[in-house]
């Protein structure tokens, strides 16, 4: 007996004006190793719009995003161990990968060699893999993921405010782990968005002492409320000048052009500066010089591997470390809403879905 399709209600952008429309889609039937979740939250990523919008490439539309998702188990495959009927799962930024290639078999499973990650949402796929052969995202009540790609959340992170944590959590946690910071090390986090925020709580909790560089005079009571120790208001000159020399690490979270050698002057020799927000062009117009003379580096990071996220989730859960939201509806005009409040930076600091209760 063949098993059926999981029918599932969604929100989805119509076209690329990244419009929503209730919308429904399918899910694979229940495989041996996947596990069936009943989606409660789902946070708004900016590369949600990103996607939505084309402006990463043409999409098939309708298409449902959303990458933060949270809810609880409720089927498993019969070869299922990870996780059973009744737990609480999130899935983030992946849903597949080779899983043979030397990246994978390291759990950097965001670096696949044998054919690259599958993205929660607007990847090509087999027709049994996804219906409509294109996966689609946390935007909607049900999703089915193999239990490789499941995270185990702790009952007491079952809250909306931990759904952010799946994308903006781990692309904070991994590149502190795999940088080495250690208690003690000055870390700056230049912007306190989404990504930065994290940053901040993170940092403070690792026992880095944490420096905000930002634009916003209005940000700095709130930076020093999240853990940090100083905030530096980035067209200070001054407060720049005297700043110099002063950090271990950067966290640049800015996804837009800009000029990274003002900050670069804020790390100690041989330094490093973490980007991890796409920044298209002019990132370095004075070429490579700025680098060479301190012997400082540039890294770039993407997101995390399995492991590290269980890792993040469970750090972050010992430490009672969640996200700065604003819940809202799952509906149309409510999600458009966030979506231009979330283009003009005007959230504080991510806007999570109130699936369950409202889709």
């Amino acid at each position: 007996r063949r098993k059926t399709m999981i029918s599932a209600k969604c929100l989805a952008c119509k076209d690329a004006t990244g419009a929503m429309i209730s919308h429904t889609i399918q899910r694979r039937a229940v495989g041996s190793k996947d596990v069936h979740i009943k989606i409660s939250y789902s946070g708004i990523c900016h590369s949600d719009i990103h996607t939505g919008l084309g402006e990463w490439g043409p999409q098939q539309y309708p298409l449902c995003v959303g990458h933060e998702i949270l809810g609880k188990v409720v089927a498993v495959g019969d070869a299922v161990t990870k996780v059973k009927v009744g737990d609480c799962a999130g899935v983030g930024c992946m849903v597949g990968s080779c899983r043979t290639c030397p990246e994978c078999k390291d759990g950097d499973e965001q670096f696949c060699t044998g054919g690259g990650m599958v993205g929660t949402y607007a990847s090509k796929q087999p027709e049994e893999l996804q219906p409509g052969g294109v996966t689609q995202g946390g935007y909607s009540s049900d999703i089915v993921v193999d239990e490789h790609f499941v995270i185990n959340v702790p009952e007491n992170m079952h809250v909306a405010a931990a759904a952010p944590l799946l994308c903006a959590g781990i692309t904070c946690y991994e590149p502190f782990v795999k940088n080495g910071m250690k208690a003690g090390d000055h870390l700056g986090v230049v912007g306190l968005g989404g990504l930065g925020h994290m940053a901040v709580k993170i940092g403070k909790a690792m026992g880095l002492i944490v420096t905000v560089i930002t634009r916003d005079s209005k940000k700095v009571e709130m930076a020093k409320a999240m853990g940090a120790t100083n905030v530096v208001i980035s067209s200070d000159e001054a407060a720049m000048a005297a700043a110099a020399k002063s950090l271990h690490f950067i966290y640049n979270s800015i996804a837009f052009d800009h000029n990274v050698e003002m900050y670069m002057n804020l790390l100690k020799n041989q330094g490093t500066m973490i980007l991890v927000g796409g920044v298209p062009k002019g990132a370095m117009p004075g070429g490579s010089f700025a680098l060479i003379g301190r012997g400082l580096k540039l890294s770039g990071s993407l997101i995390g591997g399995i492991k590290q996220t269980q890792d993040m989730m469970d750090f972050c859960a010992k430490n009672n470390i969640l996200c700065d939201i604003e819940l809202i509806p799952a509906k149309p005009d409510a999600v458009d809403a966030a979506w231009k409040r979330t283009i003009a930076s005007d959230v504080k600091f991510r806007f999570v879905i109130d699936t369950a209760a409202t889709m």
